[in-house]
């Protein structure tokens, strides 16, 4: 069972009755019978997802890899102590961001106390400064923001972010959490996760202007 997860990260196929199962209740059978089907259906709906975010965390593929299975074998030896209280997926990625970041301590790559603080040009009022403001791509062609060229400098914007503003990122405006959900999985204050989020945003949108400008011309 554990094996599916492996090199093929939610690409088994579901019996059609549990594919539109909700989470709760392939839990709710998992729990009960040990029903291998459901566990499946949970790999096959959150392996990538759970791949993802643990890449955009240690941003080492063989990291990634092992916190999957981590993961996954939490899930099956700690299942029962999801109590509902959270949608499922916001408390997976708990469980995933978790194992992410005693990963990197253990390897001391723990980067928390990087910040953007110094790169964002603000004044004394909160005010932002500089080439930042001034900057707007938002009226480039969808073609311009599509094509594979456009794609991996995104990528690699994104990926140049400090930790934990690359995870606030990607949580909320590319697996499309809500702030609630984000806030819970990190265990962040809505304020606190605005703040990053914020920040993150106008980092990349800086980095790509440049970018978006040259296609223009």
């Amino acid at each position: 069972m554990i094996g599916t997860v492996t090199g093929q990260r939610g690409k088994e196929t579901s019996p059609p009755d549990l594919v539109n199962t909700t989470d709760e209740k392939l839990i709710e059978l998992f729990i009960s019978s040990k029903d291998e089907r459901a566990f499946e259906e949970i790999v096959n709906r959150y392996a990538d997802k759970i791949y993802r975010l643990a890449f955009k965390i240690t941003r080492d593929y063989y990291s990634a890899e092992e916190i999957l299975q981590e993961v996954f074998l939490t899930l099956i030896n700690k299942i029962d102590t999801f109590r509902g209280e959270s949608k499922f997926s916001s408390w997976l990625y708990r469980v995933t961001a978790n194992a992410a970041y005693m990963h990197l301590r253990a390897q001391k790559k723990y980067e928390n106390d990087v910040s953007l603080e110094d790169y964002v040009p603000y004044d004394e009022n909160g005010t932002l400064m500089g080439r930042i403001k001034a900057k707007d791509w938002s009226d480039k062609p969808d073609k311009a923001l599509l094509s594979e060229e456009a794609m991996e400098i995104i990528e690699k914007a994104v990926n140049e972010l400090p930790e934990p503003y690359r995870v606030v990122f990607h949580l909320r405006d590319v697996e499309g959490f809500s702030n609630q959900e984000v806030s819970e999985v990190l265990g962040l204050s809505v304020p606190a996760l605005k703040s990053r989020l914020h920040r993150a945003r106008l980092y990349l949108r800086d980095k790509l202007s440049d970018y978006f400008y040259e296609w223009s011309k």
